[in-house]
């Protein structure tokens, strides 16, 4: 049995395991969350380090991408060059295949029409692929990232001015701690803090990381598409109070829950036997094909007038 473990810097109240088979491989899986201490997540890689046949970074990213650039967190850099032995992934390699390709699923499988629609995208530069296949899709795409990364009431509504932005401000921001920018440990845990409301009620679709997404979610967002990964129990029953109506997790369900992209991606790494250095973009959509991995759809609430 091949065994995956992500350390994520998020709550260990999301902490997950599952037994799954994929390809005739039998799979431990297993979520370990360390409440946003860095300290705590760099002693369990280094303990877990050449024990396990691949790990998952959770909770935060190593590589963030704007067009054909990439830039490096300063802490991701860090939790990476932590493990020697172990094949390691932040999950960006699945982010620009599998969630391109749930994009298409959501317009072709789903009937989801997305020329024109209004779609906020609460983080691109942890989605690219995400946010590049809905705007090839035709898709009104409100760029979200000063907004829910920075707290800046800052709508970018151009994939070009988004770049542009990325490419100035990116290269200061990637030094600064994680937690500067993005909801770890017990801020997970805490109920939302609603803001920005007029943003979510104009789009139609909200799509992108769900901390980013829920920490200013409002009480009500009736009709809503919602496109997202790494979601508990918890998290769905969240949604469906706030009456959104469909629910699509670009992951698919492992024991009762979908996994973050870090955690499948490691899946893949330990299938292909590879490090993640090594592994191209055809090996991904080989095995993925391979696979038919679909996303998690679940209708929440009734379409208005239903």
């Amino acid at each position: 049995m091949k065994r995956v473990v992500s350390v994520s810097l998020g709550s260990s109240s999301r902490d997950h395991r599952a037994q799954i088979e994929l390809l005739g491989e039998h799979f431990d899986i297993e979520r370990i969350g360390t409440d946003g201490s860095i300290d705590r997540a760099l002693e369990k890689l280094r303990a877990l380090d050449g024990t396990v046949d691949a790990i998952g970074l959770g909770g935060i990213d190593v590589y963030l991408y704007a067009g054909t650039k990439r830039f490096a967190l300063r802490d991701g850099l860090r939790l990476l060059e932590a493990v020697k032995i172990t094949p390691v992934v932040d999950g960006s390699g699945l982010k620009n295949t599998l969630e391109r390709a749930a994009v298409q699923y959501l317009r072709d499988r789903l009937g989801v029409h997305l020329e024109g629609r209004k779609v906020l995208m609460v983080s691109a530069l942890d989605r690219f692929g995400m946010a590049q296949a809905l705007v090839d899709a035709g898709a009104n795409v409100m760029f979200g990232d000063f907004i829910f990364a920075l707290d800046l009431d800052k709508p970018v509504r151009g994939l070009a001015e988004f770049e542009a932005l990325a490419e100035k401000y990116l290269p200061d921001a990637c030094k600064l701690p994680f937690q500067f920018f993005y909801p770890t440990g017990k801020k997970q845990d805490r109920p939302p803090q609603p803001k920005y409301s007029e943003y979510y009620a104009e789009a139609e679709i909200i799509a992108g990381d769900f901390h980013f997404m829920r920490q200013f979610m409002p009480d009500r967002l009736d009709g809503k598409v919602v496109l997202t990964n790494t979601l508990t129990a918890r998290d769905v029953a969240e949604l469906r109070d706030r009456r959104v109506r469909m629910l699509v997790t670009t992951t698919p369900d492992f024991g009762g829950r979908s996994f973050g992209t870090n955690v499948v991606e490691a899946a893949l790494l330990a299938l292909l036997g590879k490090r993640w250095e090594d592994v191209t973009q055809a090996d991904y959509k080989r095995l993925l094909d391979e696979l038919k991995f679909e996303p998690r759809v679940l209708e929440l609430a009734p379409a208005a007038g239903a």
